[in-house]
């Protein structure tokens, strides 16, 4: 997707002279495309050489998140982005159809849903979602700190 997509959430700091990484890719709504968003997003990250904890993260939280946009939506496909900017990555997953409400954290240890974003709430340092606007589903975001070896 161009900049200035739906994918872009809103609060993204793109001032000048900030060096900005991005990556973006698509998948069908299916369950085996669980495993092949981790697998991509896992690739792009030892491209980019984040540290071990955030790389870790990272591909949990895609998982969680694709996860989430296959079984909670009617869907025929997800996207997701993966921004790096010079200390933080941003994480976003856009489905094509939401349930009204938005994902919710689990009340409970017994709720069957929802545990997944308690997660991605603890890993994180801000995570939210927003509609993409146009009736074109959802997009829900995740951001957490990194370090890297080398800059890319």
């Amino acid at each position: 997707m161009a900049p200035g997509s739906a994918l872009i959430p809103r609060l993204m700091d793109l001032s000048p002279g900030t060096e900005a990484l991005r990556y973006c890719f698509a998948l069908p709504a299916q369950p085996e495309s669980v495993a092949g968003a981790r697998r991509l997003t896992r690739a792009r990250l030892d491209r980019w050489r984040l540290d071990e904890d955030a790389h870790d993260a990272a591909v949990l939280i895609v998982s969680e998140l694709v996860t989430n946009a296959v079984v909670h939506t009617a869907s025929a496909r997800v996207v997701c982005e993966l921004r790096r900017l010079e200390t933080r990555l941003r994480i976003a997953v856009q489905d094509q159809g939401h349930q009204p409400g938005g994902p919710r954290l689990g009340a409970g240890a017994d709720d069957e849903h929802g545990r997944g974003l308690l997660l991605v709430d603890a890993m994180c340092s801000a995570w939210g979602s927003r509609d993409a606007g146009n009736g074109s589903g959802r997009i829900v975001w995740a951001e957490l700190p990194h370090s890297s070896e080398h800059s890319c």
